[in-house]
């Protein structure tokens, strides 16, 4: 009994590090992918810096809805800093080890930025609500102090809400593969690589997801019922017209957001599950955070007119 003890302890070793699989079909390709990744990166680090930049440093954009949206390409630049880099080294170098530390800590902070993310995506659709449907209260209600509770807010919800199923899993035991086939340390993949019983914490990690998106949908829906029905009965085709690209920009990011992380996060596990998520977390971690800008920047007529300021000022 007592050797059967000492044999499972010696099996049950803590794991120092991990191995991160990356893409391994396409590693023969590194060099191009790094390329193109990197120009990916750092094209979404300009974009969200310029959209911080410009709000910051020009009055006419110094609104609630600015405000919000340059909290978002923060977290946003924050966002894709935590995986993107990684991934690079990968794609380059082939370094694919990460230590257990930094990997839970990447975890976390990944988790934590997007339930951030999403609570901040709610928050700019009962902005954009007020603004249209409430507009007499709205600058009232919208006031510099409401925006700041409102961010800092987001960003309690997604630490409360994400940092209890990532130290439950940390403190799990990891004595079997190391290799997790993925590109980055996300909570679905550690949880199949450890040897403890996770199906309470899975059962909790799931249902926070789905907490976390189905409020930010729900709130989304309504304000978005009351947009439609308020732009619909306003007296001229040009009101309306300005009334719904206001919020076209912020429903076309929403659908991205939403159909990626519903796909990775919300749905029950298949025979390729991880293998189908390594691809759907590349659009979310890469492709989403490159277009947001873009979709603000082009389809908004006041960040044009900003934009063709400074341009001018530079030239002189």
């Amino acid at each position: 009994m007592e050797n059967s003890l000492m044999g499972d302890a010696r099996n049950r070793t803590a794991v120092q590090e991990f191995t991160l699989e990356g893409f391994p079909t396409v590693q023969p390709f590194g060099k191009v992918l790094f390329l193109i990744h990197l120009l990916a990166y750092l094209a979404s680090i300009i974009g969200n810096t310029l959209i911080i930049t410009i709000t910051w440093a020009d009055h006419r954009l110094q609104t609630p809805m600015y405000f919000f949206l340059s909290s978002f390409s923060f977290f946003e630049c924050c966002f894709v800093t935590t995986v993107i880099p990684k991934l690079l080294a990968i794609f380059l170098s082939g370094r694919k080890s990460i230590s257990f530390a930094a990997c839970f800590t990447q975890a976390f902070v990944f988790l934590f930025l997007g339930a951030t993310i999403f609570f901040l995506m709610a928050v700019l659709s009962l902005d954009r609500y007020l603004a249209i449907c409430k507009p007499l209260y709205y600058p009232t209600i919208m006031n510099p102090r409401m925006c700041f509770l409102l961010v800092t807010a987001c960003l309690a919800l997604g630490f409360l809400f994400m940092v209890v199923p990532v130290i439950l899993l940390s403190q799990s035991s990891f004595c079997g593969p190391h290799v997790i086939p993925h590109f980055f340390c996300d909570f679905g993949p550690l949880t199949s690589l450890s040897c403890s019983d996770t199906r309470s914490i899975e059962m909790l990690a799931f249902g926070l997801d789905l907490f976390i998106l189905l409020t930010s949908l729900i709130v989304t829906i309504i304000a978005y019922s009351n947009i439609v029905v308020t732009i619909v009965h306003l007296p001229t085709a040009k009101e309306r017209q300005k009334a719904f690209f206001t919020c076209s920009s912020h429903l076309i990011v929403l659908s991205l957001m939403y159909s990626s992380c519903v796909f990775i996060y919300v749905k029950p596990k298949e025979t390729n599950w991880l293998d189908s998520n390594r691809e759907a977390a590349l659009v979310n971690t890469v492709v989403t955070p490159l277009l947001n800008p873009v979709v603000y920047t082009l389809r908004n007529k006041q960040v044009h007119q900003v934009l063709r300021d400074a341009l001018s000022r530079v030239r002189v």
